[in-house]
């Protein structure tokens, strides 16, 4: 590939992507970064999704599964997959494998009760400029950790600002992700003494408390196991074939890399 996200940034973003020569001009990736709005920069994840739906349409033109010309519709690309991706399913021992090293992740009506204070990502600052306020909130709530419910309320870019960053009771499913996996995946109490980086900025967080849940038996679990495992491994296989296509295709200004190629939006 000859172009990655440092030469689109250098850039500014001013020039369209090509991809095999077709051109994705700056009002398609303008109009495609409406579908990004909680990624840090939209822009740049809708120049990579563009680009990579460009190079499998232009693969599934070569399979003769489109015309040359056709937009790649939903039926398409699962058909290019279908013919191009092989990945194994799950077994019962991956399963009961991956149960017993996450029991974190099989516990019912597990509660926490947390706050945090979200300094949220912006096109105004810099994100190097953002996280160094967020470390330095951070140092000085670990020195002063009673001061915690006036700084987010001086500080915080979320509603719970007004209630001193109370999010009151949580629950798994409750919240994206990486914030989720921050609150349940370890028994730390009190201020975490890290940064919780998600889609929408820097968190610092604090635990109030937990309400220890009930455990999920493996066989109540397995099914959805297995769906995940399947979904994980076919995640992967796709963003290895992106990587492949990219490495063989003529990219200009394409913001795509073999470690964070997307999957398909």
């Amino acid at each position: 590939m000859n172009a990655d996200s440092q030469a689109v940034a250098g850039a500014g973003y001013n020039a369209p992507a090509r991809v095999n020569h077709v051109e994705i001009d700056l009002a398609a990736i303008a109009e495609e970064s409406r579908h990004h709005a909680d990624d840090p920069d939209p822009t740049l994840a809708a120049r990579r999704a563009l680009v990579v739906r460009e190079l499998l349409r232009q693969r599934a033109a070569q399979l003769a599964l489109i015309d040359a010309a056709s937009p790649l519709d939903d039926d398409a690309l699962e058909a290019l997959l279908a013919q191009e991706l092989r990945t194994p399913e799950p077994t019962p021992d991956d399963c009961r494998r991956f149960y017993e090293q996450h029991p974190t992740r099989f516990i019912r009506n597990e509660i926490v009760y947390a706050s945090h204070i979200l300094f949220a990502v912006t096109d105004r600052v810099p994100l190097a400029l953002l996280r160094h306020r967020a470390e330095e909130t951070l140092n000085a709530l670990l020195r002063e950790p009673d001061t915690f419910e006036a700084r987010a309320r001086e500080l915080s870019n979320c509603p719970s600002a007004g209630v001193g960053g109370s999010l009151g009771q949580l629950m798994r499913g409750d919240t994206v992700p990486e914030f989720e996996s921050a609150l349940f995946d370890s028994p730390d109490v009190g201020l975490l003494p890290r940064l919780v980086r998600t889609r929408f900025g820097f968190h610092l967080v604090r635990i109030e408390r937990r309400v220890a849940g009930e455990p999920v038996a493996f066989e109540a679990a397995a099914d959805d196991i297995a769906r995940f495992l399947t979904e994980r491994v076919r995640h992967k296989a796709i963003q290895q074939y992106v990587s492949i296509l990219a490495s063989e295709a003529a990219l200009e200004n394409a913001a795509v890399d073999a470690a964070t190629s997307p999957l398909v939006q």
